[in-house]
Parts: C-alpha cells; sequence; structure tokens
C-alpha cells in the first residue's frame, strides 16, 4: 500500500538549500562564537530576524498566487525554547506549557488557555503586511509558528544537532506534542500554507513583519520589525527559476512530485483523483522548510550523504537471518502498545482504480498507532523462490540486546501499481457497522507496510523524536529483497487513506442512515502488546443522497471537528 508524502498540486522550491543543521546566516545573529547575551538563568532570549532583505518569489503559470515564505526567523539564545503541547482527552482542550531549563533544574510556566487551539503551532504569532510599489498595502495575513521548523544554528558553539522533533503534528487526533529549539539556533517563522497561495502579481512590494503583541510580552520579545523587498515574477512551465541560498530566500522550483515520485508517489501518473489529500496519502506533517524544500521527507535520519542527527537505536538495526531456537518473549520483555484512532478525511467517491464504475464508495483515512514503552519490529524472511515471507516480532530491553521474539503471521509481496513492496498482514482492519455498532455491514482488511508517518504522542514514555523510517522507500523493500524490517517506534502512528481498491468501502444499495467506522488494530491478536483492549476506535457517519450522488455527514467527536 502506498502513501504520497508530499502535497498535491504544488510546484515549490528548494530553495533551503543547506539543510536543517547548516548554519543560518541571519542579519543581526552574534557573529562568531560570540557568547550569548547576558539574562535570566534558565529563559530564552528570543528575537525576530530577517534572513535578507530581498527575497524573490516565484509564481507559476497556472497557479493562483505564490507563498510568502520571507526568510524571517526567531533566534534562541540563553537557553533552549522548549513546550509541551497535551490534551487530556478528546474531550478537553489542547494546553501549552513552557519548560524552562537551568542546567539540571527545571520549571514549567503554563501558557495561557486558549492560546494554541491544536498542535501546529503558535496561531497568530507572526504578522505581514506586504505593500505594493505605490505604498499601497495588498496584503495583510497572521501566520501560525511551528517552534519545531528547525533551520539551522546561530553560532559553532551552539549544539551541532537538535534534538527536538522535525514538525508540529497536524493529525487531528494528535494527543501530545514537544515543540523546541535549541539554544544558539534559529527557526524559521514563515508558516507557508500550501494550500492557500496569495495572490500577488508580478512586481515589487516590501513586506513588513512582526510578532504579535501578545507574544511579545509573553515571551519578553522585542519590538523587532523586518522589512523585507520583494520580487514576484511571473514562470511559465518548462522556464527554469533561478536557485538561490539560504539566506537569498529565493525558490528554484521543481516540478510536483521532486525527489520521491515513483513506485511510492506517483499520484498523477495515471490521472486519478485520489481524494482531499492523494492516494493512501498520510496527515501532511509540517516538516522544517530546509527538509521539505530539499525533497529529503521520504528518507529522513542518519544515511549515506545525509543526516539529521537522530537516533538509529541497536532494535531498528535488521538481523541478516532468521531467528534460531526456541520462540520466547520473557514476561518482563518491554512491548508496544497498539491503539486505533477514530477515522477522519471521510468522504463518498465514485471509486479509483479497479473499482466497478457507476458504484458509491465510502473512503476514510485510518491510524494505528505505537503508545510504547516499546517499539513494534518486525522482520520478515523470504521463502525461496515465493511472493511470501515469514514474519517474527523481536523484543529488546532498556539497553537494546534482543531478549526475544516471537513468530507473528506473514510479509506478502504486492504487486499492484502503486504498492510494489511488502505488506505486513493482520495490522489493522476495518469494518462499517450497522447504528447498532454491533453488526458488520461491510468488512475491509489490509496488509500494511509500517511506517512512522505521524508524530501521535511524542510525550509517552520512550517516545522516539526521530523516528528512521518516516515513509516507505526506507521500510518495504523490493521485489527481489530476500529481507525487509519494518518498525514503528513509540509516539508515532502510520495513517492510510483508503482511497485504492479494496479499501473503501462500497455504499452503493445501503440504505440512508447511521452508520460507524470500524478501525482494529492487531486483529487477529498476533502481535505482542501491553494492553489489547485499547484496539478499537468508532466514528459515526450518517449517509444520505441517492446512487450516484450520495452525501456523508460526519459529525464531531467530542472536541474534534474533522470529518
Amino acid at each position: 500500500m502506498t502513501r504520497l508524502q508530499h502535497r498535491k498540486g504544488i510546484k515549490r522550491g528548494a530553495f533551503a538549500a543547506g539543510a536543517a543543521l547548516t548554519v543560518v546566516a541571519v542579519a543581526g545573529a552574534a557573529p562568531g562564537a560570540g557568547a550569548a547575551p547576558a539574562s535570566t538563568p534558565g529563559k530564552p532570549v528570543l528575537k525576530l530576524v530577517a534572513a535578507s532583505k530581498s527575497v524573490t518569489l516565484d509564481r507559476w503559470e497556472g497557479n493562483s498566487g505564490v507563498y510568502l515564505d520571507l526568510g524571517t526567523y526567531v533566534t534562541v539564545d540563553n537557553a533552549p525554547l522548549e513546550f509541551k503541547v497535551t490534551r487530556k482527552s478528546y474531550k478537553d482542550p489542547v494546553v501549552a506549557t513552557q519548560v524552562l531549563r537551568n542546567g539540571t533544574r527545571t520549571t514549567t510556566k503554563a501558557l495561557p488557555a486558549g492560546t494554541v487551539k491544536d498542535f501546529s503551532g503558535l496561531p497568530g504569532f507572526l504578522e505581514v503586511s506586504v505593500k505594493n510599489a505605490s505604498g499601497v498595502e495588498v496584503q495583510k495575513t497572521k501566520g501560525t509558528f511551528c517552534p519545531n521548523n528547525a533551520s539551522g544554528r546561530l553560532r559553532p558553539d551552539a549544539p551541532a544537532t537538535s534534538h527536538y522533533p522535525e514538525s508540529c503534528p497536524t493529525n487531528p487526533f494528535t494527543l501530545g506534542s514537544v515543540w523546541g529549539v535549541e539554544k544558539g539556533w534559529a527557526a524559521n517563522t514563515t508558516a507557508v500554507d500550501y494550500d492557500s497561495p496569495v495572490d500577488l502579481p508580478a512586481g515589487e512590494y516590501t513586506a513588513k513583519v512582526s510578532v504579535a503583541k501578545k507574544y511579545r510580552d509573553l515571551f519578553g520579545m522585542p519590538n523587532d520589525q523586518a522589512t523585507i523587498k520583494v520580487t514576484v515574477r511571473q514562470i511559465s512551465d518548462g522556464e527554469g527559476g533561478g536557485g538561490a541560498g539560504l539566506t537569498g530566500g529565493q525558490h528554484s522550483s521543481m516540478a510536483h512530485g521532486g525527489a520521491h515520485g515513483g513506485a511510492h508517489g506517483g499520484a498523477h501518473a495515471g490521472g486519478h483523483h485520489y481524494g482531499p489529500r492523494g492516494a493512501d496519502a498520510p496527515t501532511p506533517s509540517a516538516l522544517s522548510h530546509a527538509l521539505e524544500d530539499r525533497g529529503l521527507a521520504h528518507h529522513l535520519g542518519d544515511g549515506s550523504g545525509h543526516t539529521d542527527g537522530s537516533r538509529v537505536a541497536p532494535g531498528l538495526k535488521a538481523n541478516s537471518k532468521r531467528p534460531t531456537g526456541r520462540a520466547a518473549v520473557p514476561a518482563n520483555a518491554p512491548k508496544p502498545d497498539l491503539r486505533s484512532l477514530p477515522a477522519w478525511d471521510i468522504a463518498v467517491t465514485d471509486g479509483e482504480d479497479g473499482d466497478a464504475p457507476g458504484k458509491d464508495y465510502l473512503a476514510f483515512s485510518a491510524n494505528v498507532w505505537n503508545a510504547g514503552p516499546a517499539p513494534l519490529v518486525v522482520d520478515g524472511f523470504r521463502k525461496p523462490g515465493a511472493d511470501l515471507m515469514d514474519a517474527y516480532q523481536y523484543f529488546y530491553d532498556a539497553n537494546g540486546k534482543q531478549i526475544g521474539y516471537s513468530p507473528t503471521g506473514t510479509m506478502e509481496w504486492d504487486p499492484r501499481i502503486g504498492h510494489e513492496h511488502w505488506h505486513f498482514t493482520d495490522f489493522a482492519s476495518y469494518h462499517l457497522l450497522a447504528a447498532d455498532k454491533k453488526e458488520i455491514v461491510k468488512s475491509g482488511k489490509e496488509a500494511f507496510c509500517l511506517a512512522n508517518t505521524d508524530a501521535v504522542d511524542y510525550t509517552v514514555k520512550n517516545a522516539n523524536w526521530h523516528p528512521y523510517n518516516t515513509d516507505l522507500s526506507t521500510a518495504c523493500g523490493q521485489q527481489n529483497s530476500i529481507s525487509v524490517r519494518e518498525v514503528l517506534d513509540v509516539g508515532s502512528g502510520d495513517t492510510y487513506t483508503q482511497y485504492r481498491p479494496g479499501q473503501s468501502f462500497d455504499i452503493t444499495g445501503l440504505p440512508n442512515g447511521t452508520y460507524y467506522i470500524e478501525v482494529v488494530a492487531n486483529p487477529a491478536k498476533r502481535l505482542k502488546e501491553t494492553n489489547l483492549k485499547n484496539n478499537v476506535s468508532l466514528r459515526k457517519v450518517v449517509l444520505g443522497g441517492t446512487t450516484g450522488a450520495r452525501t456523508v455527514t460526519v459529525p464531531p467527536y467530542d472536541l474534534i471537528n474533522a470529518p
């Protein structure tokens, strides 16, 4: 099963040619290895700066506007900027607490109630005013600031890598997140909404950027404003945009799909309609612009030619041969805890590849995540000449030493176009239930290639803020693979959007009325877990309309209004 890791219909650039770990040259930043400014111990010193006095933004032919990526940053010094963002349940609002670290001493400060609405960042943090050459204001916008959008260091004596996560979660059913910027680092403040380009015709503009007063007061920031000259240029298809470095802010745009098209991403290969976010798309992550624009979202982690400093635990190193000896799982072995999220992204479609024409289908997104305290580690070893692997679950102690294993079914090769990788069977199943929540009206069962697509709760014990296999290209193997390892790390979940054949529910002929989408993790109970009582979730849907024009209404799930 495939996922589409990039947003649809976008031509955007690779302006951040120096990855998230490069030194950011920003106006006003402390040069050389100068010491951090004196301030209250443990309290971060924040300042808004601009990387450049001018940027060039490309407006591509056929697109409705440009993206206001103005190259402004919040610099952090004296102490890290860190937040713990949580909600007790889906009945409770999201709350944020600032964590203040002074050596071994840690204190916390709750942000005012209602400051944050979700896990995407600090809303209304950035204020932008754009005026044309005549001095007339033509755009006025506000932007959300994701502290995890780390873009680089300010000084050589700053930490070489950031231990904070690379994104702010956008999954509507996220439970907990950690945001942070290391001391001596700068975080990009431009929260570009790729679904909402700004309609600026080609020409010259002046942008003024500032931090909203409530945040200046909250964090003790000076009332700095960045003034940036903006040149918008019209680019036709086939015409190359000029590249530039990080400080120039220019976009050398590339065609949609970029580095991660091919078997795992080619959503437009057949001109198909794949629903709201594309076939099998995970919730789009808010990766740092430096990683996102370089097309590196498909291989985050340490590897040949690239590094983000992430942890690669011993348990993530695949075994070279089948386990030997008696299968056993010590009673005290740390185990994963698989949980399902309620379905979302629910829509009626008229079918996709291979579906019968003239029918109505109920499509949805589903996620199974790991609440820990141990990662789910599964190896597959191929039977000679067969499109089938024997699968084993592995268990590790706190030091990463393997202490047990258990047979857990099979992995199978899926030859279908758009899949073409190894699936682990019996990971999850889906049912469409009648109004009584008991009678199964339709059933869907799919094999999975496990990948850490969504940060569901990075506040749980042993959560890995830098999971290795964040999409299929690092997880699923090839047709000629003799073995494969698939991992679902602690705190992360695996989203599948059910638009492909056999995944969505055929609702043709079903009576109008109330139904429930049931998502079941580990349905055969073959995987060893800490808890098997939290594997099922339900989402209410109401079907209406007539054949060929069916409708679906999705009531809110407690405080979550995400149909």
